[in-house]
């Protein structure tokens, strides 16, 4: 080990010692402290992952770090003979690393035949035609064709809806419309099941549409159920839920199957006795983060936050990954989960939530694709929070992940949010370049990169 990377080591573990919030952690480093114990994870300068173990009791950084090992993308820290492996920590070199030639803002993507605001807007393949989920759809007022021109106000709206994408980033078309006139809005396209007990105070928050079969364009839509609403006792739901925190709301994450009705992709199956199939009180929330058809196998891939009891800035924003073979996406006995380099597939729902079973931190809502340009896995995304637009690289969907490149900095409109990446890969099959939007406080904002 060199000087420099003991030293990097050594802050990290006086960090620990001294409370995980004592002093700020590095971008590289995951830290987790109680009183009994102290974990600590750290990735070398040279991307091989650092070991530390020690078999007696911490009461000095000489006794804690006694041994140094390089392990193969992958970190360990012993202390007080508690093993945790964290494989989400970045490995290796990221192509797209100065070879960013030129990001364009292209301007805001708008429907050319109905006026709202949104968000999401994920892209997905179905029949031969890319289609948008987006999430919120807030419509702007009666009449108004500009959205930039809406007064304010709640003019009414549906928690989700699809639209045609076209050849042009900034154009889609909207479906499923209302009879609103002179100007129609969308209708919702998830569809709410009142035997359910659903209202319009639930939400389905929806990643991309993947294909399951080309003949029939038939695809899955998978999303995240999501009540705005709860019987109180005081400040405190019944089951214990925090009045008011519309995070802790998460109810399930559901798969349903879409159709093309006169050409028009339709949800008409939702699964699982209650519309959803992984309870978010138990399970990751599959799908609500990433869904990907991978281009080069059989299989879609699902990338899920972890259960409603897993608290704290830091360990909510692990992401859990399970795949399906295409033509078995509505078999729920036919899913696969990862639990970790060390343990591989298995058909066992995941029940252990921490770094040895995540394959990725903190990239909150992204889009994932193949590059044929960069021979590898892209994903873009926009971090926690800052607005920033980022890509990592992967040669497999199980990780382990590059370093992000920073594309891009968003800046928020009225202090508003800035989240969720997504690609778009089909307006340059040869990946040369690739377009990329963005939620801006309810608007879709368009970038166009060209790589070098």
């Amino acid at each position: 080990m060199t000087g420099s990377r003991m030293r990097r080591l050594t802050a990290v573990i006086i960090c620990g010692l001294i409370g995980s919030y004592a002093c700020p952690e590095p971008q590289n480093a995951t830290t987790t402290t109680t009183s009994a114990e102290v974990v600590v994870a750290v990735v070398s300068p040279t991307n091989s992952a650092l070991s530390t173990t020690t078999t007696q009791p911490v009461t000095s950084l000489a006794e804690a770090v006694t041994t140094t090992t390089a392990l193969d993308n992958t970190a360990t820290a012993t202390l007080h003979n508690k093993v945790v492996i964290d494989n989400t920590l970045p490995s290796g070199t990221n192509p797209l690393a100065n070879n960013i030639e030129n990001v364009t803002w292209l301007g805001y993507q708008i429907a050319n035949n109905s006026c709202s605001h949104r968000d999401l807007g994920f892209a997905g393949k179905l029949g031969g035609k890319w289609y948008s989920i987006f999430g919120d759809t807030l419509w702007a007022a009666p009449g108004v064709t500009d959205m930039f021109l809406d007064p304010p106000g709640f003019h009414g709206m549906v928690r989700d809806s699809i639209s045609l994408l076209t050849d042009d980033p900034l154009t889609v078309v909207d479906l499923h419309l209302n009879d609103d006139e002179p100007v129609p809005h969308q209708l919702q396209f998830v569809p709410f099941n009142e035997e359910w007990g659903e209202t319009n105070q639930y939400g389905f928050g929806g990643t991309s549409l993947c294909e399951v079969d080309e003949e029939t364009g038939m695809g899955v839509l998978y999303y995240l159920v999501v009540s705005f609403q709860c019987s109180c006792e005081g400040s405190y739901c019944a089951d214990g839920r925090q009045n008011g925190n519309e995070s802790l709301g998460l109810i399930g994450a559901g798969v349903a199957r879409v159709e093309l009705i006169d050409e028009v992709p339709t949800v008409t199956h939702r699964y699982g006795s209650q519309g959803w199939w992984w309870d978010s009180k138990k399970y990751a929330r599959y799908g609500d983060q990433i869904a990907y058809r991978d281009e080069n196998s059989e299989y879609i891939y699902i990338w899920g936050g972890p259960p409603d009891y897993i608290k704290g800035w830091s360990t909510i924003n692990y992401h859990y990954l399970a795949r399906v073979k295409a033509k078995k996406a509505f078999d729920l006995g036919a899913y696969e989960y990862y639990w970790g380099k060390q343990k591989g597939w298995r058909k066992q729902v995941l029940d252990r939530f921490d770094t040895e079973t995540s394959v990725m931190w903190g990239s909150g809502q992204g889009q994932v694709h193949w590059s044929e340009y960069w021979g590898c896995y892209l994903l873009v995304h926009l971090g926690i929070a800052g607005g920033a637009v980022f890509i990592r690289t992967a040669d497999n969907l199980e990780g382990p992940w590059t370093p992000d490149v920073q594309i891009f900095q968003a800046m928020p409109i009225d202090d508003g949010l800035v989240y969720a990446g997504v690609a778009h890969p089909y307006l340059d099959e040869t990946g040369k370049t690739l377009v990329v939007s963005y939620t801006n406080n309810n608007h879709i904002e368009v970038l166009r990169v060209e790589f070098a």
